[in-house]
């Protein structure tokens, strides 16, 4: 096992995301807190199931999502993960978002605030076709090259 360095309710953190299937939305809470809080870039949540929502909703949006995740520094109590997304657009076109979470678990293992971080910009925005345009046009700007 990859991770298996660390402790156990963190390798089953682990596992849940490399691992996820639309069937683990009904199953989140093994996995997170009843009252657990959850933000990313495009959302804010408190509650297991709102949490299960969002993964749910990851399904519908894309295909073939997968986490991968590379690095875990941490104990039982607070990780810091990198990750790769992985997932294919409508059309069929691959696409990975790379971020990093940090996670808060309790005393029983499971997660209690989580808070996903990456770059909406670079990682998303700036691959859609006027918009991308725009922010790639604003990076060469901004770049000290």
């Amino acid at each position: 096992m990859r991770h298996a360095h660390q402790p156990a309710a963190l390798r089953a953190v682990i596992d849940f995301f490399e691992g996820i299937t639309p069937g683990h939305a009904a199953r989140i809470g093994e996995i997170y807190a009843d009252d657990a809080w959850f933000k990313d870039p495009f959302n804010e949540v408190t509650g297991a199931e709102a949490i299960g929502r969002i993964f749910a909703h990851m399904f519908v949006q894309v295909r073939e999502p997968r986490f991968v995740v590379h690095d875990c520094v941490g104990d039982a109590r607070e990780a810091f993960l990198t990750w790769d997304f992985v997932f294919r657009r409508a059309g069929g076109e691959p696409m990975t978002i790379r971020g990093a979470s940090h996670l808060r678990l309790d005393e029983t293992g499971r997660i209690r605030w989580h808070r996903d971080y990456w770059d909406t910009a670079e990682e998303l925005y700036a691959r859609l076709p006027v918009i991308g345009a725009i922010f790639r046009w604003l990076r060469r700007q901004g770049s000290a090259r």
